[in-house]
Order: structure tokens, then C-alpha cells, then sequence
């Protein structure tokens, strides 16, 4: 059994503002129904869906407009971090997604998401890296990520 619900916001996964979606009994009660990112569809709520539609169509433009601003600011850049590793060269640790998250903010001042990295897994390696960012409606944009050593290779 499936409810019919009239998203208000965007639901990362589920759809978008106006959308009418179908969802299992509990997510609608204990999710989206209490937070107010949906109300029951009915047949009524046309006019509403429609307005709804509306806007999420100006918010895509100005969303749109502004991640490819951000792509463009992106483009060149490099964060820096710097990691312990052992005798071998070898790095104890990781960076994650959350480690460039906090180093975006840090060094340029942007604070994106985790779900923006498009990380499939923590690097481990020092090196420079090419790490893909995935912005507001779908744009891509891609920033460079160099790892060195804390110490000092030789002493």
C-alpha cells in the first residue's frame, strides 16, 4: 500500500517541489508529512501543484545559474591537506569526502555537502588527485586535491 503525496520542497531522492510522488505508509507519517515537505494529494490541490511547478521552474534557473558561477570559480583551484604516513610512504589515514568538505570551507570559503563529493572512496594515496563535484541541478564541476607528507621525506 502506497500513499499519493504533493511534495512541497525537494526530497534528495524522491523528487521535486510539485511533483506528485507515491510512498510507503511510514515515510509519509513519520518523514515527510510531519516535516512539511509533502501534504496528500488531492484532487484540489491542481492549482497548487501547478504553482508549485512554477516555482521550482525560476528556482532551477537561478539554481542553475549560480552552480555554474561556482563551477567556474572552481575551475583551477587547488585544496591542499597534508597526511602521516609511515616508514614506507604509506598513508595511515584517508581523505574522505567529509575531509574535503571541511578543507573546501577552510581554504575557500564554500560550504557544499558531502553528497556534492563524487568520491567512490577515500583516497589513500598521496599525489595530486582530480575530485568531481556534483552542484545544484546537476552540474558537474571538478577540483584539484594535492596530499603531501607532514614530515619531511629524508630526515
Amino acid at each position: 500500500m502506497s500513499n499519493q503525496l504533493l511534495l512541497l520542497e525537494d526530497v534528495s531522492g524522491l523528487g521535486r517541489s510539485g511533483d506528485i510522488v507515491s510512498v510507503k505508509p511510514g515515510f509519509a507519517r513519520n518523514c515527510l508529512l510531519p516535516q512539511k515537505k509533502a501534504i496528500i494529494a488531492e484532487k484540489h490541490l491542481v492549482r497548487l501543484q501547478e504553482k508549485l511547478k512554477q516555482e521550482r521552474a525560476k528556482q532551477a534557473v537561478v539554481d542553475k545559474k549560480e552552480s555554474e558561477t561556482l563551477a567556474q570559480e572552481f575551475a583551477g583551484k587547488t585544496l591542499t591537506t597534508k597526511a602521516k604516513i609511515d616508514s614506507e610512504g604509506h598513508m595511515y589515514g584517508s581523505v574522505t569526502a567529509q575531509d574535503i568538505v571541511g578543507l573546501l570551507k577552510e581554504q575557500l570559503g564554500h560550504d557544499l555537502d558531502k553528497r556534492n563529493i563524487l568520491l567512490l572512496k577515500p583516497i589513500k594515496k598521496l599525489g595530486v588527485h582530480e575530485v568531481e563535484l556534483k552542484l545544484k541541478e546537476g552540474v558537474l564541476a571538478t577540483i584539484t586535491l594535492e596530499i603531501t607528507s607532514e614530515e619531511k621525506v629524508g630526515e
